[in-house]
């Protein structure tokens, strides 16, 4: 949404605050879906009833950046974002934003991994 989505405002909407303050509204509505998805993700690697030992090491390893992903989510949303909204040093910010923005990515991205290859070793159907 981020690297689609926001710079679409800023060329759409007539000015530049109107596009941030839209930017700054979806970015926070991204952290709650961020927060919602990574507990009941959670919830799940936690009560898997089958866990072969190739996926319950790589459930832990998931369950590492799923908690630092949801942590970023939290770190951008009440560290950075008011400062943005603030208009402090909008560079730096901005800069640190787009960063762990990032961050959450590397951290979805890694998680996805390690799940997909421990399903496909585990040989559970549901899992492949």
């Amino acid at each position: 949404m981020g690297f689609l989505v926001v710079p679409m405002l800023f060329v759409h909407l007539p000015t530049p605050v109107m596009a941030g303050g839209m930017a700054a509204k979806l970015f926070a509505a991204q952290t709650w879906v961020s927060v919602v998805c990574g507990l009941l993700l959670l919830v799940l690697l936690k009560n898997d009833p089958i866990k072969p030992q190739d996926y319950a090491s790589s459930a832990q390893a998931a369950t590492i950046f799923v908690v630092s992903g949801v942590l970023l989510a939290f770190l951008s949303e009440f560290a950075v974002a008011p400062r943005i909204v603030a208009r402090e040093n909008l560079r730096l910010w901005h800069s640190a934003g787009s960063a762990i923005y990032f961050l959450q990515w590397v951290c979805a991205t890694l998680t996805l991994a390690k799940l997909t290859r421990s399903g496909q070793r585990s040989g559970r159907p549901e899992d492949i």
